[in-house]
């Protein structure tokens, strides 16, 4: 893949964070340093950045994907209230147990992602 000045903005932002930013809040960050910037340039970016295994993608069924710095396998959970998404832990033991279950799946990989609420919004519904 090419290298260019605006693809190393956008990775050096997603980088830079641990919310799973979207797209949109990626390019309102890199827009304030490189005015020019278009949004589809930051799409384009990003697409170009999973592909590479930079980054990676994370989605959510109905809402804008979000793209996480963590690159090793890990599982997610969205939270229904303010629409953060946040890295759990998942014994994957246990999931594999569960997996183990239904042998003629033959799978090659997963993503977990859990709906919820986040600490903050557990604890102001429960004001």
């Amino acid at each position: 893949m090419r290298y260019s000045r605006q693809k190393e903005m956008v990775l050096n932002e997603v980088l830079s964070r641990c919310d799973h930013p979207t797209a949109d809040e990626i390019y309102t960050s890199v827009r304030a340093r490189c005015p020019g910037i278009s949004l589809g340039t930051v799409y384009r970016n990003l697409n170009s950045l999973v592909e590479m295994g930079s980054v990676r993608r994370v989605g959510i069924p109905g809402k804008a994907d979000r793209f996480d710095r963590t690159l090793e396998q890990h599982n997610h959970m969205y939270c229904l209230e303010c629409g953060c998404v946040q890295d759990v832990s998942v014994d994957e033991e246990a999931l594999r147990a569960v997996l183990e279950k239904t042998p003629e799946l033959e799978l090659e990989g997963y993503s977990l992602t859990l709906y919820g609420l986040c600490p903050n919004c557990r604890r102001k519904a429960r004001q």
